[in-house]
């Protein structure tokens, strides 16, 4: 499953950051931000529950980049 999250950031190496962070991240299977939509492309391992999933993306950018949001 592939879902499509607006997130907001203030640079392009925080963007990357955040990518890294998802891609870390158990539930993930692949994450991608587009800094210049400030969007995030997330594709799901099988079985997962999504909601909690990016809960957890959420936790792991702020670990990275504290002022990040993703709009769940």
């Amino acid at each position: 499953m592939k879902r499509m999250y607006n997130i907001e950031v203030d640079c392009a190496n925080c963007a990357n950051k955040m990518e890294e962070a998802a891609n870390r991240t158990e539930g993930v299977k692949n994450a991608v931000v587009n800094f210049m939509t400030l969007k995030m492309a997330v594709e799901f391992e099988e079985g997962v529950d999504a909601k909690e999933v990016m809960k957890r993306v959420l936790a792991n950018c702020r670990k990275v980049e504290d002022d990040c949001e993703i709009y769940l």
